[in-house]
Formats: structure tokens, C-alpha cells, sequence
């Protein structure tokens, strides 16, 4: 495939990174011909350096870890997530990797930060034991007749770089308004080469725009009123974007830009875009991995909140921390529940994030890579050149 950023350096981390005036090595102890070298950034040479605590992955079942114990092999999957600018989303961040890690989830949490992201923001998230990842934005190309659902989509089109992260071989997308309550580390082990996602409901008035809408259609309940034949083939099944599983890959990355570029944006920006990409390969999951809060009130039958392992708090004025109870819905006792208890999580102490050198007991600690060393190499990636993205300019 011919790549459209040739005259661009190489990606980060698929085989060294280099950067002058000064470089911090990492080798491998059976390995020492591995290296990967890296400089600190003028911003980040005054921050601490953080470790990652994390345990080895199991295989297909979900089995809780004590959250003291310590293992040096990198992991080869991650969670991720998306954070731009000085505001408040820092918050669900911190929600967010505090939940992980209440549910003894296996693997470090990721923060894609745009270069607006203020650094005490990014202090706060590596003392809650993120790795942050700086990137550059991708927008869409410029289109003035577009009116987004909301105006600040158009920044999510910077979720696109998420498949520059090829360090791992799998990763899985949360937005920062979701929490996890049960360990879904199991959906690592799905089969490669699809794309995972929980189906979004149509009922909102945010889909007003669309057919869907108009004839009260939802592939939610599709037999409760039927597509008509005089507009044509049902639509596509179309994915919510606040979670999913990918696979990180240049090939890919490169693809989803020279698309981006000839693709007109549409309402739910980068959320329309990914499902037009990977319709193909799209693989529904249960929505018990994604529960858009409007299922509560939309479509309760098939909603069983006992069962719920994700819940994305998406719906308006339904951010726990920002929550008031004045906004429509927001006065269900369900929805009071569910804030409370992203609240708990929030403000219990004993989930901060707290450095252990602790090895589990029969761990091989002369084996693989330095994974202190190593997180600490990622979370200081803050001058990396990325490959550039098309732009509207």
C-alpha cells in the first residue's frame, strides 16, 4: 500500500527511538543487543519518573491478582483512553484507571494526551499509574456545510492515532466518562483480525438527523418497526465508539488516514467514520461491555444492571462529576445508583496507585524486559514526531 507519509520519520517504538541531546537505554538482560533509546523532552526532564505495577496476563478466563503483586515482562495488551485539553475529563480519567484497578485488572491504562493536556494534568495521571502518551491532532478534512452532533467532536478525530501505539498487539478503547465495574481483561483474547464494539441505540434526539430516527427504527429492537423497503437495505449494524477492541497497526493507521482524507465528516465524527471503516470486520459484543446510559430508558428490557460490567455515563448531565440531578432522567433511581457508585471508586483511597518491587512468588525476575524502566520510557514520550495527519488547513 502506498504510504501517504513516506517523507515523514519513522513511528515510535516499532523497532528504536532515537532522539538527540541524550538517550536513556533499555535492554533486555538475556538480550543485551536489544535497545531502545529515547531523550526526555525539555517538559517532562523535570518530572519524576513513574513505575507500572502490573501482573501476568492470563488466558481466556478473568482470574483477580493481588493488586501488590509485581512482574517484569511488558505486557503485550493495554487499555486506552483519550484526553484533550484543561478541563475537567480528568476526572473520569482518574475514575477510570482507579476502576481498573479495583477490578484487579492485568493491564496499565494508557492516556493519549493532545499537547494541550496541561502538565499538572499529566503529573496527576502517571501518580495514578498511567502511561501517557502524548500525540498530535488529526482533523478531518474541512467541510463547512458539517454540523456536528456536538461541537467538540471534531477533536475526537484524534482518537485515529491510538493505532500508532504498535507496542501492543491488542488494545481496548474506553472513553474517559466510562467505568468498569467487572474485569473484561477476558475480551483480550477474542479473535484477531475484527473489530469489537456494543451496538448504539438510535432513540436520542442527538440522531434527529437521521432516518433512523425518523421512523423510530433501532437495531436495538429491530422487529419492533421495520425498516421500509422504499428506502432501500437496512443500515449497516453501527457501533457505539466509547469502547472497543482493535489491533494497532501502521498499515492500518496509514489507511485510516488516506480515508480520512477523501471522507466527507458527518455529524458523529470519528464514531461515523469508524464504523464506515471497519464495517466489514465489525463483531458485536453484549452490551453489558458498553451500557449507554439511554438503554435505561429506551430499551429496559434489555437491560439486566446486575450483569453490567461497563457503563459509559454519556448521557446529558450524567458525568459524575459534574452530576446535579437537574437534567432529564437524571433523577432515576438507577442513574443515582450508578453515580454513586463511580463516587465510591473516585474517592477510595486504598485504589490510588501505589509503587510495589514486589515480585510474585515463582516469578522469573531475570527474564524479559525491564518493565519499570520501560513505563517509564512511555510516559515521557512527549516530544515524539508522529507521522503527520491530514488537516483542514
Amino acid at each position: 500500500m502506498e504510504n501517504p507519509t513516506s517523507n515523514y520519520p519513522p513511528p515510535p517504538f516499532v523497532i528504536y527511538i532515537r532522539y538527540p541531546p541524550f538517550f536513556l537505554l533499555l535492554s533486555t538482560k538475556k538480550n543485551p543487543l536489544f535497545t531502545i533509546t529515547h531523550s526526555l523532552s525539555p517538559l517532562h526532564s523535570r518530572s519524576k519518573l513513574r513505575t507500572q505495577k502490573m501482573a501476568p496476563p492470563e488466558i481466556i478466563k478473568t482470574v483477580a491478582k493481588p493488586s501488590s503483586t509485581f512482574n517484569n515482562k511488558l505486557p503485550r495488551h493495554a487499555y486506552v483512553t483519550f484526553l484533550a485539553g484543561n478541563g475537567d475529563y480528568v476526572n473520569g480519567v482518574i475514575g477510570l484507571v482507579k476502576g481498573l484497578r479495583k477490578v484487579k485488572s492485568e493491564y496499565p491504562l494508557v492516556v493519549a494526551v493532545l499537547p494541550d493536556v496541561p502538565f499538572d494534568h499529566r503529573q496527576i495521571l502517571e501518580d495514578q499509574g498511567c502511561i501517557v502518551r502524548q500525540i498530535e491532532p488529526v482533523y478531518p478534512p474541512e467541510n463547512k456545510g458539517t454540523q456536528y452532533a456536538m461541537a467538540y467532536y471534531v477533536i475526537n478525530y484524534s482518537k485515529l492515532r491510538i493505532w500508532e501505539f504498535v507496542e501492543y498487539n491488542k488494545m481496548i478503547y474506553l472513553d474517559g466518562d466510562i467505568q468498569v465495574f467487572e474485569n473484561i481483561d477476558h475480551l483480550f483474547d477474542m479473535q484477531n483480525g475484527n473489530f469489537y464494539a456494543v451496538m448504539d441505540c438510535f432513540c436520542e434526539k442527538t440522531w434527529n438527523h437521521t432516518p433512523q430516527y425518523k421512523i423510530g427504527y433501532c437495531q436495538q429492537c429491530p422487529n419492533k418497526v421495520q425498516w421500509p423497503k422504499e428506502l432501500g437495505q437496512p443500515p449497516s449494524k453501527y457501533f457505539n465508539a466509547g469502547m472497543f477492541v482493535f489491533e494497532p497497526s501502521m498499515d492500518t493507521y496509514y489507511d485510516l488516514l488516506k480515508t480520512l482524507k477523501v471522507t466527507t465528516p458527518t455529524p458523529f465524527a470519528e464514531q461515523d467514520f469508524l464504523n464506515m471503516y471497519f464495517k466489514d470486520i465489525y463483531k458485536p459484543i453484549p452490551l453489558v461491555y458498553n451500557l449507554v446510559l439511554a438503554m435505561l430508558w429506551r430499551h429496559p428490557e434489555n437491560v439486566d444492571l446486575d450483569k453490567v460490567k461497563v457503563v459509559h455515563y454519556c448521557a446529558a448531565g450524567s458525568k459524575p462529576w459534574r452530576y446535579t440531578g437537574k437534567e432529564e432522567n437524571m433523577q432515576r433511581e438507577d442513574i443515582k445508583m450508578l453515580v454513586k457508585k463511580w463516587w465510591n471508586i473516585y474517592n477510595d483511597d486504598s485504589l490510588d496507585y501505589k509503587k510495589s518491587l514486589n515480585v510474585t512468588e515463582g516469578s522469573n525476575n531475570n527474564d524479559g524486559v525491564d518493565i519499570e524502566t520501560f513505563s517509564q520510557v512511555l510516559s515521557v514520550v512527549g516530544n515524539v514526531q508522529y507521522v503527520t495527519a491530514p488537516s483542514a488547513a
